[in-house]
């Protein structure tokens, strides 16, 4: 541990703030040395070049630097602020957990206008990654709803800032991945919703082509959709799987019960890295395809379930390996043609890539933010375990989404180099303009804004 760590630890330790020392690690178990503060007042916190939520970025964005191995994290700093029933509008602190926040109000009737696929983010996360979606087609990211953010900029001073408040700054932070200042407070309205139940139809797909058409087709007549594809199946059956629609369930089809919250079910170790092998997630993808009977089905499901089924299991990430896993998310724009998606999984299987879970969702128009991910297309987000060739295959993945004009998501990336990066995304000089503007010498950084962005180790 550095000094300076080692310094940060103990002042504030013995000032109330707890902390965890030595490594730092994102949902993809890359670990780094650091420590990791967790006051109650953000105010009070150290000048660290990063805040982080619960650290469940795939990638390096929540990592410190090592030159400043200290990071803050808002989970302690959780309060809800203000709430209006009538028009949903909710302030809250930064630290605030999407879990948290639905136990609070969907019993109430209300839901947050846009959601990730895991409930375990706080609300400054949501703010910097721009989430999305099932629904992005209909209502796009988060930063989408987002009025007010406050923020501490590099000079100390707090911002007050929006879509029409210091709008530069805004557009910057939402999506910008903790680059532009601390986030500390998020204003946002709720959605109400009939009941806190989802009306589901699924559907067993053949291929990739087809997946993609209905996906297309859905999104005329359903405010969410998702699926699953089989990407290590060949042939004519490449990326066959399952395609979920959903809405909100009315008051006459909804059971009169509130749904329960699924049981603690945890991995309890770090799992053998063979355990994920290919031919394991080739056994695994055939069963779920198959589980999935018959061609077409209809019904209620919880909102867990349909949200968030990732979290059923807690600490899946350990089934990668000591390794750890990355997840690679690029959207690819419908000017790449209806073909383009079994053009990359073609790529990707001849790769020899092995992903345990692939998802194929619709993306609506792009967020006037500057660094947010989804622009009109398809996202495909691929669960990869980290092994000696991963470098090769994420080189050769970003050469043919550049290739067809889309980009990755900052939020799930960990292997991207910055010559890949700066070809992909058009929006960067605006992004580090308006960034300088507010940090002019790049006080807040992150090991993923030293590899992309060509910041100061």
């Amino acid at each position: 541990m550095s000094p300076l760590a080692r310094w940060a630890r103990l002042v504030y330790e013995f000032s109330g703030m707890r902390s965890s020392e030595s490594l730092v690690s994102g949902w993809g178990r890359q670990f780094v040395p650091g420590v990791e503060l967790r006051p109650e007042d953000l105010h009070r916190a150290p000048r660290a070049p990063l805040f982080r939520g619960l650290g469940r970025s795939y990638g390096d964005s929540s990592l410190p630097p090592s030159s400043q191995p200290l990071v803050v994290s808002t989970v302690r700093a959780d309060r809800i602020l203000a709430f209006d029933e009538v028009t949903g509008m909710l302030r809250a602190e930064a630290g605030l957990s999407l879990k948290a926040l639905n136990r609070t109000f969907l019993p109430k009737g209300f839901f947050v206008p846009v959601t990730p696929g895991t409930q375990f983010v706080t609300l400054g996360g949501m703010v910097a990654a721009d989430v999305h979606g099932k629904n992005h087609h209909v209502d796009g990211c988060f930063g989408s709803h987002v009025r007010r953010l406050s923020i501490e900029v590099a000079d100390g001073r707090i911002v007050e800032c929006g879509p029409d408040l210091e709008r530069e700054l805004f557009l910057a932070t939402v999506g910008g991945m903790g680059l532009t200042g601390h986030i500390l407070e998020v204003e946002f309205p709720l959605s109400r919703i009939p009941t806190p139940w989802i009306y589901q139809e699924s559907e067993r797909v053949p291929d990739v082509d087809t997946y993609v058409r209905k996906l297309k087709e859905a999104a005329h007549e359903w405010p969410m959709t998702v699926g699953w594809i089989d990407c290590l199946s060949r042939g004519s059956s490449l990326g066959r799987g399952i395609l979920l629609k959903g809405r909100w369930a009315r008051g006459d089809e909804a059971p009169a019960n509130f749904p329960t919250e699924w049981p603690d079910v945890r991995v309890p170790f770090t799992m053998p890295e063979a355990v994920l092998g290919r031919l394991s997630v080739q056994a695994f993808n055939f069963g779920l395809y198959w589980s999935h009977f018959a061609k077409q089905k209809s019904g209620i499901v919880d909102p867990f379930r349909y949200f968030y089924p990732l979290d059923f299991i807690k600490d899946w990430n350990l089934g990668y390996g000591r390794r750890g896993l990355t997840q690679y998310q690029c959207v690819l724009p419908d000017a790449a043609g209806p073909d383009a998606a079994r053009r990359f999984l073609e790529l990707l299987t001849s790769r020899g890539g092995a992903s345990f879970l692939c998802v194929i969702k619709d993306c609506g128009p792009q967020s006037a933010a500057l660094l947010s991910f989804p622009m009109p297309g398809i996202s495909i987000a691929l669960d990869i375990a980290v092994r000696d060739d991963t470098q090769q295959l994420i080189d050769a993945l970003n050469e043919f989404v550049i290739a067809e004009g889309g980009r990755i998501y900052l939020a799930k990336d960990a292997f991207t180099r910055r010559e890949h990066f700066e070809r992909m995304e058009p929006r960067l000089a605006e992004f580090q303009r308006v960034r300088r503007v507010w940090d002019p010498t790049l006080r807040f950084k992150s090991r993923q804004s030293i590899r992309l962005f060509g910041d100061a180790p």
